[in-house]
């Protein structure tokens, strides 16, 4: 397992609870907000991330925690891909979209190199 005592230690998770708050605040937009469905997908998905983290720790082996780790990176995958969507229907600027972006795709290269780190190691 890794050498973290807690998932709050791990800098993905911290980006990642930083990120949720980001994608709510941005998500309270009146011209996100109208779109129930989208919001409330983009929400679940960012969740996932920071949520698919933890619970795979929390499982104590490593087998079980890289699932987790690629579960959490296909939810930063599905988060990327509706910012775009989010971007196109003009529900966020430029400048929000690529803080968003490059905020979720930084999280997503952490979790590669962790999965990796984690699958070298078993």
């Amino acid at each position: 397992m890794s050498k973290f005592k807690s998932f709050e230690e791990i800098n993905s998770w911290q980006k990642s609870r930083i990120f949720n708050k980001k994608i709510y605040l941005v998500t309270e937009n009146p011209n996100f907000k109208k779109d129930f469905d989208f919001v409330r997908q983009i929400r679940r998905a960012s969740l996932s991330i920071s949520s698919n983290i933890a619970e795979g720790f929390e499982r104590n082996t490593d087998k079980e925690f890289v699932y987790f780790l690629y579960v959490a990176k296909a939810s930063a995958g599905e988060v990327r891909s509706q910012l775009y969507l989010a971007f196109d229907l003009e529900y966020i600027i430029k400048e929000e979209f690529e803080i968003l972006l490059n905020s979720v795709t930084e999280i997503s290269k952490l979790l590669s190199g962790f999965i990796k780190y984690l699958s070298q190691k078993s």
